[in-house]
């Protein structure tokens, strides 16, 4: 027979669930550094490469470049702004990021800034660029990494994870790849 202590932390433990399942875990620096500097999935010769224009618009090429989701930023419904509270998750993307441009100092990366599906297709794109800005801001005055080493671009909610068209944390998301292996 159940204690009622037993049955309390038992209670508890039911309605903490499924607020612990929707919490993503930061990734740590080495992890985000050990997927960024992974091999692409296929590497671009010379003379495929493309412009950085061209890079942002065409989804297959964006696939080969090594990349890592960042779900675990949250930014408030309709919000670009990196509230204090996330800084030192923004910490763990600089720290990877500098390193892996002291190794190598040619890198590019790229920041994408996704939404979820609620609201326009315009509002949604213009959102997820200011996102994309947001963190690329903060990487620059924080934590000092060159403004040349990253580039920018919004894509509203092209690209959903989950595929629903109501509000849903991990379609509010950031994604960083290492493209300077296809872009000239």
């Amino acid at each position: 027979m159940m204690n009622r202590r037993a049955f309390m932390l038992s209670l508890a433990a039911a309605f903490a669930a499924p607020a612990l399942a929707n919490a993503q875990q930061m990734p740590n620096a080495d992890t985000i550094m050990r997927r960024l500097e992974a091999p692409a999935n296929r590497s671009a010769m010379p003379r495929e490469r493309i412009d950085m224009r061209e890079f942002k618009r065409r989804p297959e090429m964006r696939r080969m470049a090594p990349s890592i989701d960042i779900q675990s930023i949250n930014f408030a419904f309709g919000s670009a702004e990196i509230p204090r509270s996330e800084y030192d998750k923004v910490r763990e993307i600089g720290i990877a990021l500098e390193r892996i441009l002291r190794r190598r100092p040619g890198s590019i990366f790229l920041i994408e800034g996704h939404t979820d599906a609620v609201g326009s297709d315009a509002s949604n794109l213009a959102l997820s660029e200011q996102r994309a800005a947001s963190l690329k801001r903060l990487l620059v005055r924080q934590f000092r990494i060159a403004p040349r080493s990253l580039e920018t671009v919004g894509y509203g909610e092209r690209y959903l994870l989950v595929n629903t068209q109501r509000e849903e944390w991990r379609n509010r998301r950031v994604t960083l790849r290492r493209i300077d292996d296809f872009v000239r």
